[in-house]
């Protein structure tokens, strides 16, 4: 039962889509953990629309750091998604401190892993762009890219979404 799968991608790569589809074929009641903090209308926006798509099947957690919290044992859990759970851990520290909050997220991912479960992650492929101008914007595409290594490292698959498309780059 245990499994990892990463799903990565650009923006709009239709990297949530994809994992929607993979957890409901994989059970028929899966577990939606949305890390996201709703910080504009915008943003609410597309929350409400992500929550339009799916159905009534779905168990949804909202959670934005402590995911390990949740007793998912035996249960087809989708996070969605990295990023957005790493820029909570990013903005929690003072200074916006790389290597602490990659301790930390690496922590509490290493206690969500011990359950017996089949986890999909969704994550952003930030770093694929030019280098920002911006200090602390690349600060987090550091942390972003070495998070999404480790959970790749340890995966037993990991999928690269382009323009809608899924390639298998992991397959164990």
């Amino acid at each position: 039962m245990k499994r990892l799968i990463l799903i990565t991608g650009g923006q709009r790569s239709g990297k949530s889509a994809y994992a929607e589809q993979l957890a409901l074929s994989l059970s028929p009641m899966p577990v939606y953990m949305a890390t996201a903090k709703v910080w504009d209308e915008e943003f609410r926006e597309r929350v409400r629309r992500h929550q339009e798509r799916r159905g009534p099947q779905w168990t949804n957690i909202e959670e934005p750091m402590y995911l390990s919290s949740y007793d998912v044992s035996g249960r087809v859990v989708l996070i969605d998604c990295v990023t957005l759970w790493l820029t909570n851990y990013f903005f929690f520290e003072p200074d916006n401190n790389v290597d602490l909050a990659l301790e930390q997220v690496k922590a509490e991912f290493n206690r969500l892993m011990e359950q017996n479960a089949t986890f999909i992650f969704v994550t952003n492929e930030i770093g694929l762009g030019g280098v920002s101008e911006n200090a602390m914007q690349r600060r987090f595409t550091d942390l972003q890219g070495w998070m999404n290594q480790y959970i790749a490292q340890q995966a037993d698959q990991v999928v690269l979404m382009v323009s809608g498309l899924p390639i298998t780059i992991k397959n164990q």
